[in-house]
């Protein structure tokens, strides 16, 4: 059993993360869906997967994908996290735990300073540095550009009203970075 906090319990041995491939798409969708299904995540067409593999990471353990979490691109300072999920029977083993701090590094890697997440999980997310934040947490001349997308993730973001029944519940957080590849945080 690890004696960090954020980690309850090991996953077991012979964990590895990797990027995804797409001949990984289907075990995604398989592990997305239970969540969608309880619409805790947005179920998504395999279209949608194949277009984002190359944003997505997975756990795997003995040939099986038992986790799964993406990072998408917003900004040249932002990413958000997306489509995070483990296997129902592996939840509390620290996986997801395991996932998130990999996509923490690939934002580190791409040098980005902040990361964003819509989340029910705020206790989740709260131990990985995460803070609730409500408005807008870029400049206009940003938020503007971010406007042209037509991605709902970033229009949840900008907490625009056209997504508001896929945020209702959910909370917008924001990570702060710091560490190797990405600038440090700065603090007032």
């Amino acid at each position: 059993m690890s004696t960090d906090a954020r980690h309850p319990t090991e996953p077991a041995a012979g964990l590895t993360i990797r990027r995804a491939l797409p001949a990984d798409v289907r075990a995604i969708r398989d592990l997305v869906d239970p969540y969608a299904e309880r619409r805790i995540l947005l179920a998504k067409d395999l279209v949608g997967y194949y277009e984002a593999i190359q944003e997505f990471l997975v756990a795997e353990r003995g040939g099986e994908v038992i986790g799964c979490g993406a990072l998408h691109v917003m900004w040249d300072d932002l990413a958000e996290v997306r489509t995070l999920a483990v296997r129902t029977d592996v939840r509390g083993t620290g996986v997801g735990h395991l996932l998130l701090d990999a996509l923490l590094d690939r934002a580190r890697e791409l040098r980005l300073s902040r990361v964003f997440c819509l989340t029910f999980e705020v206790k989740f997310f709260t131990r990985h540095g995460f803070a609730p934040i409500a408005g807008s947490v870029v400049d206009r001349e940003v938020f503007h550009q971010l406007l042209l997308s037509r991605d709902d993730g970033i229009a949840e973001f900008l907490d625009l009203a056209r997504v508001k029944p896929n945020t209702l519940g959910n909370t917008r957080m924001l990570r702060e970075l710091s560490g190797p590849g990405a600038p440090d945080a700065v603090s007032g």
